[in-house]
């Protein structure tokens, strides 16, 4: 594995070389020329930009001169200016005067939206998608997570990879449908395309069902040569760590739901006494994992560091990047064993000439990521270990050494910092202090490649406008674990007088692991190729046809996974457009799939969209305030199969069922049928129609807009209610629910300059998407139990009514409580007082799962994000919120349902007591298991609206003079904090995890330099 390792690293090596030494072939100097720049109309332009090779570059004057010194003849030369069409020119066309063309509106350059399996500019986009150019943002934006860049800029997203609210998108990265984005920097991002109606996601196939998210890296230009180095360090501190009450809290409180329980208390009150005035914390122990000193570091140190390297000729360019992150770990104790997480990274971009009508290029990429930590993760167990359970150390400096067989046991055992390693006898396999300091350590190592190669055609040799690609891709994920696994043993005190008389071992004799266990963990394989033919051309410059063929398929596997996933469909699409400003374009897919049975495999998705620039109308031109204004629409089916969960689901499925025995004696097992037939399941689909607008006003104003209404229909699933109970076992997977989106998502960005040096750009997004439930097999005897027209997402749950109080009850004969017969009956278990009550929904004196109504959502519906920049020469502020409302969120875990012998969390104070019967905020306790309490209702339900100011970033961006002194052609500082502050009323309970790692605040600093 080691040497698997290293020579990926000596393959990009030898690639980064390849690289730079393709730069340094360029023609030897020579003596230099000049030109002006001008516009059509003849007028010098200013400004613009000149690019030769070696990294030669100037911008013309005021009268649209420039020279290029020690520049030879037949050299290429690249001119371009935002908002004209840049030009590649030999240089010894550079003689007087050379012309360049304005673009039309969203048709320069930078308004290229890659698409992977096409390129086309916004302007001739008639789809609804969203796209954003990164490189320029990284400055002042300085985040190094793809997921968090999207999350609150990306309109039409819901927080980070939700296209709609609809489900998961699909992720293709540099043309490979399927990558993961947390695998990629910031840096190497070049832009991120959201395609979210049918027309847009078509030619993506099946597994775009959610829509698509495309990320596109960087690539190295022709003439722009450029060395980066972006360094960033800070310290990240918990947001919010668990509260459990401490041991005295503990063994009241459980006196007190024992005595609810009619049981007799379990800890004495003198022991309570003795720990409450005790000060010796190893004979009373009060442990707290997440407070304590030395258990979890206060804060954590995290850094990354990012060079970049891009150029190269009109033949060859090249674009590397090189990334190291380190995270450490939030665990304190054994700081040798739980080191954190060391991530290295190393991407080559290539492309290529090879003669006149072949171009190719080749991107490889290698990641390791290696996690240590100890075999014990400290954050899971401090949710179960008792705060008086013990004291996980035993100081030597309390053993009574006068004691020779104290002594004995004391010189055979490992000692950390002075103490030895306690426990209990009833608790002794539950010691992870001990598992984390003596235990051994591990090494997660998870190890990424991946490959893909383009070529392509110009096959106009043949007619005029015909092109061809190939794109073959292959990824490997390979992770696996390394670790040590130590014998050590615990001791349990016997105290007599504040000292320690005597220990008892348990466990194997100390002993540390000699051999490094490896044991693979889980691999992916991923194959994928498509090839395409590519058909352009205009007609008496008024009509243009781009008519594309594609042929995709994709495999991966996974380890311990018999079944590959297999994709393939063929595609075709066929856009025409009428002097640039009418648009149409017309798709259609034919998918395979292996999850359907023979002769039902093939599935068609058709998709057409329109598109309008009705500000270019003559009717248009005396509106002032508009400069740009696009009309879309679209509609489509697309045919999937990836919400198919499983293989087969169409076959007759068998198991074993019950034994029996024969005659004489010898065993047999029935066989049973799990599963019906069913060769009629066919692909489920998604019907959508989207109308959508684009616009630019008052020459400061960007707005896009889109409404939206999407169905999915004929989903899998395997019906109950259609057939007898007696036919349970052969009931067969069907074609038969149906639900439905609709909403409506809107854009807004506001740019401003002054003469003074002061700009601003304030951005919008907000996105409404309410879903709704048309079809499910259901039988319900009330009304309001129906999914069919409620939320997709729909809570149902019982309507809490209050606590019961003590005068809902009688006592009987007996002496025991009894309700009140005008009260109705639980069905969960017998109830007390300050146990919750539920209103009655059907008045059948019973309260049931009939009782259940829909009681809210768990998503919000509305989501929003908001970014402002301020910028004041070379400083400037950015800051990003994000929020989302009109949703709920149930705490149901084991940190607020507290029952049995569960942990005591710091919700539990405000329990019910005859003393508190007014003010109470939680249920009465109880030592038992109460299913009654700890049911989904209203009483556990909370607002799941908040507004997060995700991040914050201040840069100071150094003047040109400055940089030329330092011989840079870039300098910037900054300082940033990510996850600043949330409003929102379960705030709390939002940014509170439970057993894994906390969510974190971060505050960094950096710095980011260009050659």
């Amino acid at each position: 594995m080691k040497k698997y390792i290293k020579d990926k690293i000596l393959f990009l090596g030898l690639l980064t070389i390849f690289c730079f030494a393709t730069m340094a072939t360029a023609q030897q100097m020579g003596t230099g020329i000049s030109a002006t720049i001008v516009d059509e109309q003849g007028k010098p332009l200013s400004g613009v930009q000149i690019f030769a090779p070696k990294g030669i570059s100037t911008t013309t004057n005021a009268k649209g001169e420039f020279t290029l010194a020690k520049v030879s003849l037949d050299q290429s030369i690249i001119i371009e200016m935002d908002g004209y069409n840049t030009q590649l020119i030999n240089s010894s066309d550079l003689i007087g005067e050379v012309t360049l063309k304005k673009s039309l509106f969203l048709a320069s350059d930078k308004d290229i939206v890659k698409q992977a399996i096409k390129t086309i500019t916004k302007r001739e986009m008639t789809g609804a998608f969203s796209s954003v150019n990164t490189s320029d943002r990284i400055v002042y934006d300085n985040t190094q997570y793809v997921r968090d860049y999207i999350e609150g800029l990306m309109v039409g997203v819901k927080g980070t990879s939700s296209v709609r609210g609809i489900g998961t998108a699909l992720f293709v990265i540099d043309g490979v449908i399927g990558r993961d984005p947390n695998i990629l920097n910031m840096d190497e991002v070049d832009q991120i395309t959201v395609l979210k109606d049918a027309s847009a996601i078509a030619l993506y196939g099946s597994q775009a069902k959610n829509g698509v998210i495309i990320i596109n890296t960087k690539r190295g230009a022709i003439n722009k040569r450029s060395a980066t180095v972006n360094i960033r360090s800070g310290l990240k501190t918990p947001i919010e760590l668990p509260n459990y009450l401490g041991a005295v809290d503990y063994m009241q409180l459980f006196n007190e739901a024992r005595r609810n329980d009619g049981l007799e208390v379990f800890y004495e009150q003198s022991l309570i006494d003795d720990y409450k005035s005790s000060t010796n914390p190893y004979l009373y122990p009060d442990v707290d994992f997440y407070n304590d000193e030395g258990y979890l570091r206060g804060a954590t140190t995290t850094t990354d560091i990012v060079t970049q390297f891009a150029g190269g000729n009109d033949k060859t360019q090249y674009y590397i990047n090189m990334g190291w992150n380190y995270d450490q770990n939030q665990v304190l104790l054994n700081s040798e064993a739980n080191k954190g997480s060391n991530r290295f990274n190393v991407r080559a971009n290539v492309d290529f000439k090879v003669n006149d009508w072949i171009k190719s290029s080749v991107d490889v990429v290698a990641i390791i990521n290696s996690n240590k930590t100890a075999n014990e993760n400290l954050l899971s167990s401090g949710t179960t270990f008792k705060p008086n359970a013990y004291a996980p150390f035993l100081p030597l400096s309390m053993m009574d050494r006068s004691n020779n067989s104290l002594n004995a046991i004391i010189e055979g055992a490992n000692v950390f910092n002075g103490s030895l390693l306690g426990t209990t006898q009833a608790l002794r396999n539950n010691t992870p202090v001990a598992e984390i300091l003596a235990g051994g350590r591990k090494n997660k190592i998870t190890n990424t490649t991946q490959f893909n190669n383009a070529i392509d055609l110009d096959l106009s040799m043949i007619t005029k406008g015909l092109s061809a690609k190939t794109y073959l891709s292959f990824d490997f994920l390979d992770v696996y674990t390394e670790s040590l696994q130590n014998q050590y043993r615990v001791y349990e005190p016997t105290w007599e007088d504040g000292q320690i008389v005597d220990l008892t071992p348990y466990g194997e004799v100390d002993l540390k692991d000699q051999t490094q266990n490896v044991n693979s963990n889980s691999f992916v394989s991923r194959l994928g190729f498509y090839g395409l033919l590519n058909y352009e051309k205009t007609f008496k410059n008024k009509h243009s046809i781009n008519t594309t063929i594609l042929g995709y398929t994709f495999t991966e596997q996974e380890d311990d996974v018999l079944q590959a996933d297999k994709y393939s469909h063929l595609a075709l699409q066929i856009s025409y457009d009428y002097k640039k400003k009418i648009f149409a374009d017309f798709g259609a897919t034919y998918a395979n799939s292996i999850k359907l049975a023979e002769g039902n495999r093939g599935g068609l998705s058709p998709t057409v969209s329109l598109a309008y620039i009705i500000s270019e109308e003559s009717f248009m031109k005396n509106v002032g305030f508009i400069n740009y204004l696009k009309l879309k629409a679209s509609g489509g089916i697309i045919k999937s199969d990836i919400d198919i969960d499983e293989y087969y689901l169409y076959d007759e499925n068998y198991s074993d069922g019950a034994t029996f025995t024969w005659a004489d004696g010898v065993f047999n097992r029935e066989k049973d049928i799990s599963q019906g037939q069913n060769l009629s399941i066919d692909y489920e689909d998604r019907i959508d129609l989207n109308f959508g607008l684009e616009a630019n006003l008052f020459n400061s104003l960007w707005l896009e807009f889109n409404y939206f209404k999407t169905d999915f229909d004929n989903q899998v699933t395997r019906l109950s209610n259609r057939y007898p109970n007696y036919y349970n076992i052969f009931r067969p997977y069907d074609n038969f629910n149906k639900d439905a989106y609709h909403g409506f998502e809107l854009g807004l960005n506001y740019a401003k300059n002054f003469d003074s040096g002061f700009s601003f750009n304030l951005g919008g997004n907000i996105l409404y998407s309410q879903s709704e439930v048309k079809t499910r097999d259901e039988v319900v005897e009330y009304d309001y139990l129906s999914r069919i027209g409620r939320p997709t997402n729909a809570i149902f749950g019982l309507v809490d009514d209050g606590f019961y109080s003590e005068n809902d009850f009688n006592t009987n004969t007996n002496g025991d409580l009894v309700l009140n017969d005008n009260l109705p009956v639980p069905a969960f278990g017998a109830v007390q007082p300050g146990d919750l009550k539920y209103v009655d929904q059907n008045n059948d004196a019973i309260i049931d799962d009939n009782d259940r109504k829909e009681i809210g959502q768990y998503s919000n519906p509305w989501s929003y994000g908001v970014n402002l920049r301020l910028q004041y020469k070379g400083l400037s502020l950015f800051i990003l919120g994000v929020g989302q409302f009109g949703g709920e969120l149930i705490t149901d875990d084991n940190y607020f349902w507290v029952d049995g012998n569960d942990k005591y969390s710091e919700v539990v104070l405000g329990r019910w007591t005859p003393e508190t019967a007014n003010t109470a905020t939680y249920p009465r306790l109880s030592s038992n298991t109460n299913n009654h309490n700890y049911r989904r209702s209203t009483f556990w339900m909370k607002d799941n609206s908040f507004f997060d100011i995700k991040r914050a970033q201040l840069t100071y961006e150094f003047g040109k003079d400055v940089c030329e002194k330092l011989g840079m052609s870039q300098f910037s500082i900054n300082t940033a904090a990510i996850n600043l502050f949330q409003f929102g009323e379960s705030r709390d309970i939002r940014q509170l995890n439970i057993g894994s790692n906390p969510q974190y605040r971060t505050i960094t600093f950096g710095l980011r330099t260009t050659f």
